[in-house]
């Protein structure tokens, strides 16, 4: 288990050696051209090159681990920002920005800045559909914080409602849970039949079986799985047993309870634009959590694996 004194978190340089360990195992690879022959890249040593300076002679470029990587162009030492990876990767509902700036000894804007980059790190393609014969998966909506914009009426012929309150004036979030595996959430404009059918189809595979609450949302896209079983939460009805299949969508609720936990708890406020990176970094944690497996020290290394090519600025965040 890593600690704050741990070296890394501590010296520049220790940082650095360990991040190289954890982008290039084995050995440097230029972000400019994608050379990786040892023989091709040098280290530049000398007074007029900082530490972990290489050239690539195939491009003649000049790199570091940092280039092309969330961490580029920071002022930030890169200790502080191994630290800052470990502490949101370790707390299960999130650090809120202020925590997180008394504890490195940034500013609140700083703090703020460097938890978009590492959640922008934490996001990632996803590698076929969840489920599959034999398995069970998990989906349901709910619905957090203000939109941003007004939702169209489709009794209003596309114009914004009147008057906004309920669903329409909250933020849909659709989230798949394969059940004793991983998660998968989605902002989404309108929790429609047709959006969560595109959230489904192309996230859970259609071999599985289908476990929702009552909502009509579902009623015909379960018709494409492998079965579609329901429970009545009207009813007070959570979980149901039909022979050795046991029915429910508590998975899910889990995954949602520790979500809303976290923003309401920790983070407060959540503009709309920014709502699809704290879906992120819950649906990392959540993917790499201790019954799987993991443990802290793994998880930072998981995000410090994921920082290249996802190069994030001021204007970017500005823009969601």
């Amino acid at each position: 288990m890593a600690k704050a004194l741990d070296p890394r978190f501590t010296d520049p340089d220790k940082a650095r050696e360990y991040l190289e360990k954890q982008r290039w195992p084995n050995g440097p690879v230029c972000p400019h051209c994608g050379n990786v022959d040892p023989a091709t890249i040098t280290g530049l040593k000398g007074r007029a090159h900082r530490p972990g300076v290489y050239q690539c002679n195939a491009c003649r470029e000049q790199f570091t681990v940092t280039v092309g990587t969330v961490f580029e162009r920071s002022k930030i030492a890169l200790n502080v920002w191994l630290y800052a990876t470990f502490l949101l990767c370790s707390s299960k509902k999130g650090m809120s920005a202020h925590q997180l700036h008394r504890m490195i000894g940034v500013t609140y804007k700083t703090a703020w800045f460097m938890m978009h980059r590492i959640r922008e790190a934490m996001s990632g393609e996803y590698e076929g559909p969840i489920g599959g014969s034999g398995k069970t998966v998990e989906a349901d909506e709910t619905y957090y914080g203000k939109t941003s914009t007004p939702r169209a009426s489709k009794q209003r012929r596309g114009r914004p409602y009147i008057k906004r309150k309920g669903p329409q004036s909250k933020n849909p979030v659709v989230a798949l849970v394969e059940r004793g595996g991983e998660t998968r959430m989605f902002h989404v404009e309108n929790a429609t039949k047709e959006n969560i059918r595109d959230v489904l189809v192309r996230n859970a595979s259609r071999d599985s079986e289908l476990h929702t609450d009552e909502s009509k949302l579902y009623t015909e896209t379960g018709k494409e799985f492998a079965g579609h079983h329901t429970v009545k939460h009207s009813a007070e009805e959570y979980v149901r047993r039909e022979g050795e299949r046991i029915i429910h969508s508590n998975t899910v609720e889990n995954v949602f309870s520790v979500f809303k936990r976290g923003m309401n708890g920790v983070y407060q406020h959540c503009g709309e634009q920014h709502l699809h990176r704290y879906l992120s970094e819950f649906e990392f944690r959540y993917n790499r959590r201790t019954a799987l497996g993991w443990n802290d020290a793994m998880r930072a290394d998981a995000a410090l694996k994921a920082i290249g090519g996802k190069r994030l600025t001021y204007r970017r965040i500005g823009e969601g």
